[in-house]
């Protein structure tokens, strides 16, 4: 949209690089930003927040912008963890499962990779999920 600002071509490569390696991921523009689905299930979501725009995202971040925020699914147990109720993450209201964090200079990229790995394995059917390589090193 042209009147809201995009997320950055260097964050939204990042994360395709992530997301389109897991088995039958696609990319697509949603209503505002990018996102990820298996399916027709969102698994990762990235816009910008700016000026107050878009509001739920907003206000769940506890931020009018400018911020990148990326949302992503958990199981319960962990997306309930403390963790994950302080900066960079916050707690959207719209899911039970669901997180979000503001994506910056201070991004740990191999957190991220994991988390939208989480996220993908949550909501893809079960034997997609088992083609996915979990280990931690």
């Amino acid at each position: 949209m042209a009147d809201h600002p995009e997320v950055s071509a260097e964050i939204v490569l990042r994360l395709s690089s992530i997301c389109l390696g897991l088995p039958e991921a696609h990319e697509e523009r949603a209503w505002v930003g990018t996102r990820w689905m298996i399916g027709k299930k969102n698994f990762a979501h990235v816009l910008t927040i700016a000026t107050g725009w878009p509001p739920a995202y907003a206000q769940a971040a506890g931020s009018d912008g400018p911020a990148t925020v990326l949302t992503f699914r958990l199981p319960l147990p962990r997306a309930d963890a403390p963790r994950f109720k302080r900066a960079p993450f916050f707690r959207p209201v719209w899911f039970p499962n669901i997180v979000g964090m503001t994506i910056d200079g201070h991004t740990d990229w191999d957190e991220v990779a994991d988390l939208l790995t989480e996220s993908y394995c949550v909501l893809a059917p079960k034997k997609l999920a088992a083609l996915v390589d979990r280990s931690t090193d």
